[in-house]
C-alpha cells in the first residue's frame, strides 16, 4: 500500500505536522510505502519560506512545493506549485490530505477525482474566530459549505479527532464518512524525568506555563489580564513558549500596562525535547486559554508529566480533560475566571492531586501506536471497497 500526505507544513512546529509526523514514521516503520508531499513554508504567521529542509524526516521521505498565496475576496488560501502532477505521477494507492480552508485539499481531491484515488482528508477543524468582523465569519462559513460540496464529496472519510469537532464538521459535510481517530502521545519519551534537564535557562523555582503558538487565537490578552487579576499575593511568574506568530510585541505592551511585564518571559520555540520536557514537568501548572483548540496535545504530555491543567472549555478540550475531571475548566475570555483556576491549583492541594492522578491515568488511552492503527485500519477498509 503506497499512501501520500499532504499537508501544508511539514518537520516544523504544530498539532498538525504532529500529528503527520508521528503516524507517517509509523505507517513506514511497519511496511507501508509512505511519502510526505508539503510546501516550502516553515512559519505561516511570518510566511515564512525555508530551502533546506531535508528530504527525509524520520526515515519519511518528503517533497516540497513552492506555496503561494491565493487571496479569496477577504481569505488567504495557500496553494502549492506543481502539486497536482506530482500527485497524479506518484502511483499513491490512497491520498490523506490534511486540514481545511486549505488549497492544496482541493488539488488533492481534484486528482482524486480525475483517476479515481481513494482520498481521505482530516479536518483539523477550526471554526471561525467570534473576534472577526461578521462579513469575514460569513467569507469563513460560505468557505466551510464549499469545501462540503467539493473535496469533502469526493472523499471517502473524514478523519475528526473528537467528537465535538465531528459535530462541527457535520454541518456541511456528509455525516456517514466522519470517524472519529484522536492523536497520541509518545508515553514512553516521559519515562525516564531524571534524564530531562532545563540546562543553561535560569528558570525560576515557581512558574506558569502556556505551551504554544504566540498568536491571537490562542487567548494570551486574556492570561495577561488573569495574570493582573491575581495581584500582589500571586507572585508566579509566566512563562510563554513557543514562536512567535506576530503577538509579541502587543502583549509586552499589554503586560507594561497591566503592571505584571516583570513576571512573563518569552522563551520562544524549544527543539530539545529533554529541555522541553523538564520545562513542562517544572511547571506550577500548565495555562492553555485558547479561543478554540480542535484536540490541544500538550494536555496529554501536560497530563503525562503530572502538571496540573487549566483550560478553556473549547473544542477538544473538555473531551481530552474527561469534561474537567483531569483538569480545571473554565470559560474562554474571562480572566477573573481563569485567574481564579489558577490560584486553585496552590490553594486546594487535594483537589490539584486528584485532577493530576485522574490525568495520568486517562492519558495512558491516548497512544501513537493506536492512532496509526485505526488509520491503517481505515485505509485497508477503503482500498477493499
Amino acid at each position: 500500500m503506497k499512501v501520500v500526505h499532504v499537508t501544508l507544513r511539514f518537520d516544523a512546529p504544530g498539532g498538525v505536522e504532529t500529528n503527520v509526523r508521528e503516524v507517517t514514521r509509523r505507517l513506514r516503520a511497519g511496511g507501508d510505502t509512505v511519502e510526505v508531499f508539503a510546501s516550502d513554508l516553515y512559519d505561516e504567521g511570518r510566511w515564512e519560506r525555508r530551502a533546506n529542509y531535508p528530504p527525509t524526516v524520520d526515515g519519511v521521505p518528503v517533497r516540497r512545493f513552492a506555496v503561494r498565496k491565493r487571496l479569496v475576496p477577504g481569505l488567504t488560501m495557500p496553494m502549492m506549485v506543481g502539486l497536482v502532477d506530482a500527485l497524479a505521477e506518484s502511483g499513491a494507492d490512497l491520498i490523506h490530505a490534511h486540514s481545511h480552508r486549505y488549497g492544496h485539499v482541493l488539488q488533492a481531491a481534484a486528482v482524486a477525482e480525475r483517476l479515481g484515488i481513494p482520498l481521505v482528508v482530516s479536518t483539523h477543524y477550526h471554526p471561525a474566530d467570534r473576534r472577526e468582523p461578521a462579513v469575514k465569519r460569513g467569507l469563513l462559513r460560505c468557505q466551510d459549505v464549499g469545501f462540503g460540496m467539493t473535496a469533502y464529496r469526493v472523499a471517502r472519510a473524514l478523519v475528526v479527532q473528537t467528537p465535538r469537532e465531528g459535530a462541527l464538521v457535520r454541518e456541511f459535510a456528509p455525516s456517514e464518512k466522519l470517524r472519529v481517530v484522536p492523536p497520541g502521545i509518545d508515553l514512553a519519551a516521559w519515562d525516564h524525568p531524571e534524564a530531562d534537564r532545563a540546562e543553561g535557562l535560569d528558570l525560576p523555582p515557581e512558574y506558569l506555563l502556556f505551551i504554544g503558538r504566540i498568536a491571537p487565537n490562542k487567548g494570551l490578552t486574556v492570561l495577561i489580564d488573569a495574570l493582573a487579576e491575581l495581584g500582589p499575593k500571586e507572585e508566579c511568574p509566566l512563562l510563554l513558549m513557543g514562536r512567535d506568530w506576530g503577538e509579541r510585541t502587543a502583549l509586552e505592551t499589554q503586560a507594561r500596562a497591566r503592571g505584571v511585564a516583570d513576571r512573563v518571559r518569552f522563551l520562544g520555540h524549544v527543539d530539545d525535547p529533554k529541555i522541553y520536557r523538564a520545562i513542562l514537568r517544572g511547571a506550577r501548572a500548565l495555562v492553555l486559554p485558547s479561543e478554540w483548540e480542535a484536540f490541544g496535545l500538550v494536555l496529554l504530555e501536560a497530563m503525562t508529566a503530572g502538571t496540573p491543567v487549566v483550560a478553556t472549555a473549547v473544542g477538544g478540550v473538555p473531551d481530552v480533560l474527561d469534561g474537567g475531571r483531569a483538569g480545571r475548566l473554565v470559560a474562554y475570555g474571562d480572566p477573573r475566571a481563569l485567574a481564579r483556576a489558577v490560584a486553585a491549583t496552590r490553594e486546594e492541594p487535594a483537589r490539584t492531586h486528584e485532577l493530576v492522578a485522574a490525568g495520568r491515568a486517562r492519558v495512558r488511552g491516548y497512544d501513537w501506536n493506536e492512532t496509526t492503527r485505526q488509520h491503517r485500519a481505515l485505509y485497508e477498509e477503503i482500498l477493499r471497497r
